[in-house]
């Protein structure tokens, strides 16, 4: 939440269904986010904040991107 400025993360708050103020609390209690909003968040903010690393007990470890996933890679025909 760093980046965005305070009525960006106030939206982004909005859009996951919570407050800033809570979010606030919470990262500087060090508190766990449960499942639904670790969802929200990730949902809300494109992937940029991972629920796999929000909540890996319970989405599991973040996955590293494949760096070859966008390449075209041509096919064999019989």
């Amino acid at each position: 939440m760093g980046t965005l400025t305070p009525d960006e993360q106030a939206a982004y708050a909005v859009r996951a269904g919570t407050t800033i103020g809570y979010l606030r609390k919470a990262l500087s209690k060090k508190q766990r986010f449960d499942g639904a909003l670790a969802r929200r968040l990730d949902e809300s903010s494109s992937g940029v904040v991972s629920r796999n690393e929000l909540r890996p007990d319970i989405f599991g470890d973040p996955v590293e991107p494949d760096p070859d996933s966008d390449r075209i890679v041509p096919v064999e025909t019989c």
